[in-house]
């Protein structure tokens, strides 16, 4: 997969990832972007390593799925570093 490509999995992973989550968390876009990105990175990391998953196509379901669960991972470690949690 192509960087851009990669780039953009992330950004959309993350807004599907603040979208999945309840209640409200910190950031905005900038920050979900950012934190979409780091999150396709640590998910097909961690798919990677664990389930031997290969991320190197768009429109691979196990790299959006992926991609989302490791979103999901950062947004939780940042909700609960900045104390934004999952309140709702």
């Amino acid at each position: 997969m192509s960087f851009l490509g990669f780039l953009l999995l992330g950004l959309i992973a993350g807004f599907i990832a603040k979208a999945i989550l309840p209640g409200r968390q910190g950031g905005g876009i900038l920050i979900t972007l950012l934190l979409g990105v780091v999150g396709a990175l640590l998910g097909g990391w961690l798919g990677g390593m664990i389930f031997g998953a290969k991320v190197d196509e768009f429109f691979s379901l196990s790299s959006w799925l992926l991609a989302i669960v490791g979103s999901i991972i950062v947004l939780l470690v940042y909700g609960a570093i900045t104390k934004r949690g999952s309140r709702a």
